[in-house]
């Protein structure tokens, strides 16, 4: 029973992880229709601003926070400036979202590792104490309860934003028909460059707690896969799918990894995501559009 609980808590926290990272795809498909391949790249960068923030500048956790917020943010903005408005002024086909979103992905990886801070292998100083928190049979690491923590808190203000605020309703308005919205007195263009900034705030906070999590090093955008995988099993352009299918995605690997092998982990996750697609392809929270 111990072990149980112990692989919930585990879970919990992986999938938290997963949340913030997937709630960025699922924000800009609700508009977009495309699935922002280059969240990882921003993800990356987040995590190296964030370490270079306390090693360089050495300034308190919290405030290196903000600083990878508000960094991982700008970019994920300038990048669809420079990326994505040409193509959507042009109404371009989807496929060309796409491709030119792995490509400015491929781009920020080669960029860092082209750049003074190399393909090397960075570890966050320690921050906090690495003895865990026993909670009867189950201890609980500092680091795993700072990231779930945060990650609710974020996913929480990003709830707020999106129900209880005039752009959380034209976000939603947009989400339901473009062209109806901009009937209607939209700014469809303001409303991209908020739902951008809102999933690169988010990317940098993941990238952040990710790093401190494990190490920083140019490919860690990779970790995307899974929330994507996240975001499809709870149903693109849900949120709250979104949210959904990062805890039961971080669940079914912590259990895997406990109960059959770590190997198969990442078997089990791209599995799950060929199952989902053949049997429900709308995920467990997502809405049909046809």
């Amino acid at each position: 029973m111990s072990s149980f609980l112990q692989q919930i808590i585990n879970g919990l926290s992986v999938g938290s992880m997963y949340a913030l990272m997937s709630v960025g795809y699922s924000l800009v498909y609700s508009i977009m229709n495309f699935s922002n391949f280059a969240h990882g790249g921003v993800i990356m960068v987040g995590a190296y601003i964030g370490y270079f923030s306390l090693t360089l500048l050495k300034v308190p956790f919290y405030i290196a926070l903000v600083i990878c917020a508000v960094g991982a943010g700008i970019l994920a903005v300038v990048m669809e400036k420079i990326v994505y408005r040409p193509l959507r002024k042009r109404n371009a086909p989807f496929l060309y979202f796409i491709i030119s979103a792995m490509g400015a992905s491929i781009f920020l990886e080669n960029l860092v590792i082209a750049s003074p801070i190399g393909p090397t292998f960075r570890t966050y100083p320690a921050i906090f104490s690495t003895t865990p928190i026993s909670l009867g049979p189950v201890t609980l690491g500092r680091i795993d309860l700072l990231m779930f923590i945060i990650s609710a808190l974020s996913l929480a203000v990003l709830v707020f934003i999106i129900e209880k605020t005039k752009i959380g309703l034209s976000i939603r308005a947009t989400s339901y028909s473009i062209k109806g919205s901009t009937l209607m007195g939209v700014n469809v263009d303001q409303v991209i460059f908020v739902i951008f900034l809102l999933g690169g705030v988010l990317a940098g906070i993941a990238g952040m707690l990710f790093g401190m999590r494990y190490t920083v090093y140019p490919q860690i955008g990779n970790i995307t896969n899974k929330s994507f995988i996240a975001a499809v099993f709870g149903g693109l352009g849900s949120l709250p799918g979104a949210v959904v299918g990062s805890i039961l995605l971080g669940l079914i690997e912590t259990f895997a990894t406990e109960w059959i092998s770590s190997q198969y982990r990442d078997l089990i996750a791209f599995v799950l995501l060929i199952f989902v697609l053949v049997v429900k392809p709308t995920g467990l929270m997502g809405k049909s559009t046809e």
